[in-house]
């Protein structure tokens, strides 16, 4: 099989190469997918250039990279139903805490991370579910329903901001996003009910007039240390901020009397590490989204597998309108 690789840490161009491996077999309770597409997160460039704290070097002597994916699986092991064979599916988790991710023509992993693709979902959006939809749909919904809440969505441009922003229309939320340029209109015709732009002075008193005055129930946070401030300001007594990123300030200070004095729950989310039955509940709500077309998962480009090294440096250099995807097939 085709795969691109890595064995050290380093810019896409100096580190990542297109090479010809054996094709993995499927062990009991594995399922081998054929590829067609595989997604490319701000995650997976990370872990490439070695940007983690801590953390010198690969985890193994040499790595697939990439943790979302799309394809058919061809073959299954020992106590998985060959029935699965020809089922189109989307990976989770294909290189977390794995050598070989997505980054290549197949992959062999647990059956339970090959989840089965409704036949009308493309194989592109496929590749998208992995983390930015699952992100989406967990911290939306992990709370519980949103139907007559007003949501707040920061960063409601990003991927995983416009499939927060629908998923929660879909589930009968008010939705306030911010955004920033042509974000704007993204989020708005992502279905937000209002956008506020993020970089405004004034955004605190334009989140709450766009609630009518009142405060929000719910925060879906891309930059929890950047965004506390205003989000300790606009968030209801016993609302809940879910965290999932906090990019440009890693080490927050938390003004905790006001939040204390809101009984407001921080939830921090890392997608990688939710379990069994998180999983389950957020697999299931994505794909009944999926299967009433709730979902539009935008991509911006599509890089064959050989130019990995060009789908990186599009990652890196962010303000995109949609997802990064390597054609695998």
């Amino acid at each position: 099989m085709k795969a691109i690789t890595y064995d050290r840490f380093g810019a896409a161009r100096d580190v990542l190469r297109l090479q010809e491996l054996e094709s993995p077999r499927a062990g009991p309770g594995e399922v081998t997918v054929d590829l067609v597409f595989s997604g490319v997160n701000p995650s997976d460039v990370k872990a490439r250039a070695g940007s983690r704290p801590g953390v010198t070097k690969p985890p193994y002597p040499q790595v697939i990279p990439h943790s979302d994916g799309a394809g058919v699986i061809t073959a299954v092991g020992e106590g998985v139903n060959e029935a699965r064979i020809g089922e189109r599916v989307w990976i989770w988790n294909g290189q977390w805490r794995r050598a070989f991710g997505t980054a290549a023509s197949r992959i062999t992993l647990p059956q339970k991370q090959a989840v089965v693709l409704p036949d009308s979902v493309s194989f592109e959006t496929g590749a998208i579910l992995g983390i930015p939809g699952l992100t989406a749909a967990f911290t939306v919904f992990n709370g519980g329903e949103v139907a007559g809440q007003t949501v707040l969505i920061q960063g409601g441009a990003g991927t995983v901001g416009l499939l927060a922003v629908q998923l929660a229309k879909w589930g009968g939320a008010k939705v306030i996003a911010t955004a920033r340029g042509a974000g704007v209109d993204r989020a708005r015709e992502a279905g937000a009910d209002a956008v506020v732009d993020y970089t405004d002075a004034d955004r605190v008193a334009r989140i709450l007039a766009a609630n009518s005055g009142q405060p929000v129930d719910r925060i879906i946070e891309v930059e929890f240390g950047k965004n506390i401030a205003v989000d300790t300001d606009v968030i209801a007594e016993n609302g809940t901020i879910c965290a999932y990123g906090s990019a440009l300030e890693m080490e927050p200070v938390l003004p905790f009397y006001p939040l204390l004095f809101k009984a407001v729950t921080i939830e921090i989310a890392l997608i990688y590490l939710l379990t069994e039955s998180q999983r389950h509940a957020t697999v299931d709500r994505l794909t009944r989204a999926l299967s009433e077309g709730a979902l539009h998962c935008p991509v911006e480009r599509i890089f064959p597998l050989a130019d990995c090294a060009a789908a990186h440096e599009a990652v890196e250099a962010g303000n995109r309108a949609g997802a990064i995807l390597l054609g695998t097939a």
